[in-house]
């Protein structure tokens, strides 16, 4: 077993004993997909409690230490913690009633443990919501190409920053997009950060990342290579194009 799954097994039975604890959640790597766990991963889960006992386990780290000494710990939220054991195990967790619960969206989550009298189906989630009307290869594309637009714009003004991120970033996020309905994909997509593991699913001669964000000196660089790279696949706009390759001269 893999050291982190076994923290957390060794958590659960720890929280056992303690009566105002219903439920021991593990998520994103920790959850239904355990097997992609790797040395790089950290170790995400939900703890569900009485309604009484939020505060308590989100203030407190005793319980957190009971299987081994963190080292580190802050409050990044009214209900959640970042710590990293001294072993070098990094978690990220938050504490939740059962009605707080049922009103987040999250996805992929294993039970670790559940006391007798807990509501079933604690992990479970409906089916996704089905795509809005904007989640289109049109839609994307248009905004890839405005993110191009106001980024240059910006990097004109001497705002270097924000232009990296509507050049570097926004864009680069729609053309991954565009890929995930243009293409066959098989990587395991992460339905709340559409950066993870794109590196698995379309190798470099595909989506070239290495041009597409070179960083903070290279946005006029990655502007134009993420224009020709959806030139040469899309229906470009001419007005549009033309506007942003007088930018990219200017």
């Amino acid at each position: 077993m893999h050291p982190m799954l076994r923290r957390l097994d060794d958590l659960a039975a720890h929280l056992a004993t303690r009566p105002n604890v219903i439920a021991l959640l593990g998520l994103g790597s920790a959850g239904v997909e355990h097997d992609r766990l790797d040395d790089h991963s950290d170790l995400d889960f939900f703890l569900i409690v009485d309604d009484d006992a939020v505060a308590r386990y989100v203030d407190d780290v005793a319980w957190l230490a009971a299987p081994h000494p963190v080292a580190w710990s802050f409050a990044n939220g009214r209900n959640g913690r970042k710590a990293l054991y001294a072993d070098g195990i990094f978690v990220e967790y938050a504490v939740f009633t059962v009605a707080q619960l049922a009103g987040l969206p999250f996805t992929g989550a294993r039970v670790i443990w559940q006391r007798p009298d807990a509501p079933t189906g604690l992990a479970d989630r409906p089916a996704p919501p089905a795509p809005t009307p904007y989640d289109t290869a049109e839609f994307h594309l248009n905004e890839a190409l405005t993110n191009l637009y106001v980024g240059l714009h910006r990097e004109l003004r001497g705002e270097r920053l924000t232009a990296s991120r509507f050049i570097q970033s926004y864009a680069v996020d729609r053309v991954i997009s565009l890929l995930r309905l243009t293409t066959d994909a098989t990587h395991r997509r992460d339905p709340f950060d559409p950066s993870r593991r794109v590196e698995q699913a379309w190798p470099a001669q595909v989506l070239p990342l290495a041009a597409m964000v070179p960083g903070y000196r290279g946005n006029r660089e990655a502007a134009r290579t993420t224009l020709d790279w959806l030139a040469a696949r899309f229906p470009v706009d001419p007005v549009l194009e033309a506007a942003i390759r007088r930018l990219l001269e200017t």
